[in-house]
């Protein structure tokens, strides 16, 4: 097989590569800028859940331009900063603050996945909905597993935040995946005409 075509070839959603790992890293620090800077990653309500997040958006954003396994690791980052920084009893529970963050950049992937040959935008939107979803409904689903709170109580509390967060997550994703997909585009990797031993790096 020719090399070159091999070489073009998408890597396997499954597996690390050196770019994956750089994208995680600037993503991750995102995270921990927007988790630990007050009142950005989580914005204060006076209700159940103490706050609005946009701290899920580098996740979701991990899972589209780095595949699942980035997607997993910055929602590891992103519940162990929710941890870590909890005022309320459920938030101080890893299986409520940390377990469910991890599928939230898994489900934007596979919604990214799904679309992204029909429109690209579309498939960002509804990855960024998705993953905006994808952590509410876990969140949510843990505290009432955990029997923090009753159903009947948090699901009417946050239902019109989980929306608004969501929508908001859609647009943002939208805009944030152009922006990287421009960059990407932009990046020249020039072709090495000599020998590797004559190489001078």
């Amino acid at each position: 097989m020719n090399k070159e075509i091999e070489s073009t070839r998408p890597a396997n959603p499954w597996t690390l590569t050196t770019e994956r790992i750089v994208i995680a890293g600037v993503l991750a620090a995102i995270t921990i800028i927007l988790g630990v800077v007050p009142n950005i990653g989580f914005i204060p309500l006076p209700n159940i859940s103490g706050s609005a997040t946009i701290e899920h958006i580098p996740t979701i954003l991990s899972g589209i331009v780095a595949g699942p396994i980035i997607g997993i690791i910055s929602g590891f980052i992103f519940g162990s900063i929710s941890f870590l920084r909890a005022t309320s009893p459920f938030f101080k529970d890893p299986f409520v603050a940390i377990l469910p963050r991890l599928f939230i950049g898994l489900t934007a992937w596979a919604s990214f996945v799904a679309l992204v040959r029909v429109n690209r935008d579309l498939a960002a939107a509804v990855a960024g909905f998705v993953g905006a979803a994808t952590n509410t409904i876990l969140v949510v689903a843990a505290i009432i597993l955990r029997g923090y709170v009753p159903a009947q109580v948090i699901i009417p509390t946050v239902l019109v935040q989980a929306i608004i967060e969501a929508i908001i997550a859609a647009i943002l994703t939208v805009i944030l995946t152009r922006i990287f997909y421009l960059i990407e585009s932009r990046v020249v990797r020039a072709p090495d005409t000599k020998p590797r031993d004559e190489l001078p790096y």
